[in-house]
């Protein structure tokens, strides 16, 4: 690498330091320049003069701009043999230039007979472009139409199997279908990109047990993992069983259900912890530790030599019994990133199957994530979890971005309960990976199945699923505005990244108010009554039965001969009486009765 240059500053008696990249652009910048002006000048000195006397004046200003650049400084003073060199090698970039110019002209590609392929006649002579120029025609003169060669695009010959030469007509790769590319989809660049190889999981039955309002009982807990099973998930992650009696029982019965997911335990990095999970029949264990100074001061106490220690002995404990094992660091995101590479590295090479990543607290965002699982995917070999927190709102996006990044595995739970506001809920992160990849995410789990999961789940916890949850809330596939109701009908991908029916659900467009009541109006008119209903709007709110109310007085108007389109009056005062009457008709039944 360049080093790091110094010059004097104009101002003061002092040294500015110029960083290596800033002298490569402003180098690059010169030579460009000097080519550019090298080009032109050699091209002018070369043509006759039709004006000795103004060509000799042009030439000499074009000699003096060959030292000087666009900002105005000239070039520093180089030796006799490096300005040689320099000069000879751009006279020979112009020589070449010209010769292939001429070899072009010698060839007759234009004058080939008609049976050639057409984009060869098609071809126009090189003209003396300055290199670098964006736009090679942009001073050529106007083509009369008499003199240019009609292409048939459709017929028109394949080069290395692609229409109109590599990049197909109009810049569109020929050979292409026809459907729309996915602009959410993993690039083919994106080798450590798992957005479409991921397991995910589902922690409902141990991160959601620290939800506020959660307490399940076994029948619960059973009911719940059978469903998460139905759904497709790859894990299912319990309790710790050293943390009561009732939770090894609850673990022991989960584990004899012979479910094809996983069942996995979390467990803090101790032995003790580690012989009890492994006699409940688990399929793996979690082991975490926290490592942020926050959680060493004020949590467990230890020093990051006693919490290796330990994962090494806890570890090799677990992976003498055969089962999975996995090591995580807790509060990754505040821990020393050398402590956090050092310990992954070490649980690594005594052959952990994962790492863990966790955001405690939530405060991690995107960019952070993808650097840190970024990094660690050079350390380890090994496959790489994350568990995020929902405090800041980042869930979502933060495991989206580390997959994207190399992880392999994502904690979830339904609803994203968890402690606080909860974690990366399985719904939203369903959705944004059908969003990535539809085929992939649908042959992996049972889609509709998460309605039913997410409504056992809130029961549980007594909680509603909110309105605006992706996928299964009140209003994830109802369209109201009228633009996107019209687009939606005709076509639904309009207004909808994810398919409905996919997941078992149906979409709900709010169409005309006047088709729903069955009255017969003409556009004008429909118009004409939209018109008055947006006026009152404005004056107080508009509930659904005083719009229907309003549509059935104007239909009655229009029929009668009463109303017409725009009479503004007639309309008010049909509504007039139509209140009088519905006041009059409430006051008959109190009369009645005091009679």
């Amino acid at each position: 690498m360049p080093r790091a240059t110094t010059r004097d500053h104009p101002d003061r008696h002092t040294k500015q330091v110029l960083a290596p990249d800033v002298i490569a652009k402003r180098t690059k910048r010169h030579l460009e320049e000097l080519e550019r002006t090298n080009y032109a000048a050699s091209s002018l000195l070369n043509e006759p003069d039709s004006d000795p006397e103004g060509s000799s004046s042009q030439k000499s200003k074009f000699r003096a701009r060959q030292t000087v650049i666009s900002d105005k400084r000239t070039f520093p003073t180089v030796n006799a043999a490096k300005k040689k060199k320099s000069t000879m090698n751009v006279r020979t970039a112009i020589l070449y230039r010209k010769g292939l110019a001429a070899l072009i002209d010698e060839s007759g590609l234009a004058s080939l007979p008609p049976t050639q392929p057409s984009y060869l006649t098609a071809s126009a002579p090189a003209s003396p472009v300055p290199p670098r120029m964006l736009c090679s025609n942009a001073n050529a003169s106007p083509v009369q139409r008499d003199e240019m060669v009609s292409v048939d695009v459709k017929a028109a010959p394949t080069v290395n199997g692609h229409r109109n030469g590599v990049n197909g007509v109009n810049g569109v790769a020929a050979g292409r279908d026809d459907r729309h590319r996915n602009p959410y989809a993993p690039r083919a660049s994106d080798f450590l990109n798992n957005i479409s190889n991921f397991k995910i999981i589902e922690s409902t039955l141990r991160e959601g047990e620290q939800f506020a309002n959660a307490f399940f009982d076994t029948k619960t807990k059973i009911a719940i993992a059978k469903a998460l099973d139905a759904f497709g998930v790859e894990y299912i992650e319990l309790t710790s069983p050293a943390a009561s009696e009732q939770s090894r029982i609850d673990c022991e019965a989960i584990c004899n259900l012979r479910l094809k997911a996983k069942v996995l335990t979390h467990i803090r990095c101790h032995m003790d912890d580690a012989r009890i999970a492994i006699e409940t029949g688990v399929d793996g264990v979690d082991v975490v530790i926290g490592t942020s100074s926050f959680l060493r001061e004020f949590s467990h106490g230890k020093d990051m030599a006693y919490i290796t220690k330990t994962a090494i002995e806890v570890i090799t404990f677990v992976k003498s019994k055969g089962i999975e094992v996995r090591f995580s660091s807790e509060d990754s995101f505040r821990s020393d990133l050398v402590d956090l590479l050092s310990i992954y590295q070490t649980v690594d090479k005594i052959g952990v199957n994962r790492v863990g990543i966790a955001d405690t607290v939530g405060c991690a965002n995107p960019r952070q994530v993808y650097e840190l699982v970024r990094t660690l995917r050079g350390v380890v070999g090994c496959d790489i979890e994350i568990h995020l927190h929902n405090d800041t709102g980042m869930a979502i996006a933060n495991a989206y971005t580390a997959l994207e990044a190399g992880a392999t595995h994502i904690d979830t739970s339904v609803l994203g309960i968890g402690e606080r506001v909860g974690i990366t809920p399985l719904g939203g992160l369903i959705a944004c990976l059908y969003a990535a990849n539809p085929e992939y995410v649908k042959s992996k789990y049972n889609l509709p199945m998460l309605r039913e999961i997410e409504n056992l789940v809130a029961e549980a916890v007594e909680v509603n699923v909110p309105f605006m949850n992706p996928i299964t809330g009140y209003c994830a596939f109802t369209h109201k505005a009228g633009i996107h109701a019209k687009a939606i009908l005709n076509n639904p991908s309009t207004y909808e990244i994810l398919k409905p029916e996919d997941f078992g659900l149906t979409r709900y467009v709010s169409i005309g108010r006047v088709e729903q009541l069955g009255i017969q109006l003409s556009d004008e008119e429909i118009k004409d009554a939209t018109a008055k209903i947006k006026e009152l709007a404005d004056v107080r709110t508009q509930s659904m039965d005083d719009v229907d109310s309003l549509l059935r007085v104007y239909h009655s108007g229009i029929q009668s001969g009463e109303l017409a389109v725009g009479q503004k009056e007639a309309l008010d005062r049909l509504l007039k009486r139509h209140r009088e009457g519905s006041l009059s008709s409430e006051r008959a039944p109190d009369l009645t009765v005091a009679a």
